[in-house]
């Protein structure tokens, strides 16, 4: 894990975290109260999986989903043969 390279208090330093830990409490911790902490992590880990990393743009694939990207760049098995 490399540390960060900002200024204490930089604004963008945190940003993406931020705004990570922004969606997850909206999508998961306050939609209900959770029985057990086993509910509560199987619950974010399966937001995480299904819609929080399939659905997220990311720059590095030219602003498409992971799921976009893969369409795109996998070919047909019928003409991979």
């Amino acid at each position: 894990m490399v540390g960060s390279m900002g200024k204490v208090g930089a604004a963008g330093d945190n940003a993406a975290m931020e705004s990570f830990f922004a969606l997850l409490q909206k999508n998961v911790l306050n939609r209900r109260a959770w029985d057990s902490r086993q509910h509560l992590r199987i619950a974010i880990v399966t937001w995480i999986e299904r819609t929080y990393h399939r659905r997220r743009r990311q720059d590095a694939l030219g602003r498409l989903t992971p799921i976009e990207f893969e369409t795109i760049m996998t070919k047909p098995a019928t003409q991979a043969a």
